[in-house]
């Protein structure tokens, strides 16, 4: 049974506990997960109304680009335990012997890597739901515009929280390049994040008073 085949409670108990799985990087795919699922949410309850026929192919659009996050993101949550799970076994392994220390020590920075990549991508893709939610705040049905201020919300909490398991992780990587690299991205994923959650969350004040 995967991460998010559980009940919600199970899940919440859970994360409640001193084991290390579910912890913050699935907890941040999760959000980005459930930041997508509100814009599906808003795009459904536009499809099929009158009012909203003119926009119906860009709503449409929308929700397809929403539900591929959404998925991305729910296996990025999984891929998130997966990923601690390999660290762990790495740190667990012998040094013994000269040669047990270079096994493990190798090992140990396979299992970082990718326990940085997952993140990372989980960054990007809660990162990807931002854009959506300008045009659903603006063209989707104006009895759910709260929801697309929460979605954003959610979405710029579940970057900045992706990008901290990012950043923890780069301080233990010996390959500086893969470091630089990874550090170019986040700050590029971070450069605009505040001001695009603003521009939304303006409009969508907007639309809420009317």
């Amino acid at each position: 049974m995967t991460l998010l085949q559980v009940p919600i409670t199970e899940f919440l108990d859970q994360l409640a506990t001193k084991e290390p799985v579910p912890g913050g990087g699935s907890v941040a795919a999760v959000s980005g997960a459930m930041a997508a699922g509100l814009i599906s949410m808003v795009c459904s309850l536009t499809l099929g109304k009158k009012k909203y026929a003119e926009v119906e192919d860009e709503i449409r659009g929308l929700m397809d680009r929403s539900e591929s996050l959404r998925r991305e993101l729910q296996e990025l949550a999984d891929a998130d335990v997966e990923a601690f799970r390999r660290l762990s076994a790495a740190y667990k392994l012998p040094r013994e012997t000269t040669a047990d220390i270079a096994i493990r020590r190798d090992a140990i920075q396979k299992a970082t890597r990718i326990a940085t990549d997952v993140p990372l991508r989980a960054a990007q893709a809660a990162a990807a739901i931002l854009p959506l939610c300008s045009p659903a705040a603006q063209k989707g049905n104006s009895a759910a515009v709260s929801d697309v201020g929460v979605a954003v919300l959610l979405a710029q909490a579940a970057v900045r929280s992706a990008l901290l398991n990012v950043e923890i992780n780069l301080n233990t990587l010996e390959d500086q390049f893969y470091v630089r690299e990874t550090r170019a991205e986040v700050a590029k994923l971070t450069a605009t994040l505040h001001d695009d959650t603003e521009a939304v969350m303006a409009l969508v004040n907007q639309q809420l008073q009317g």
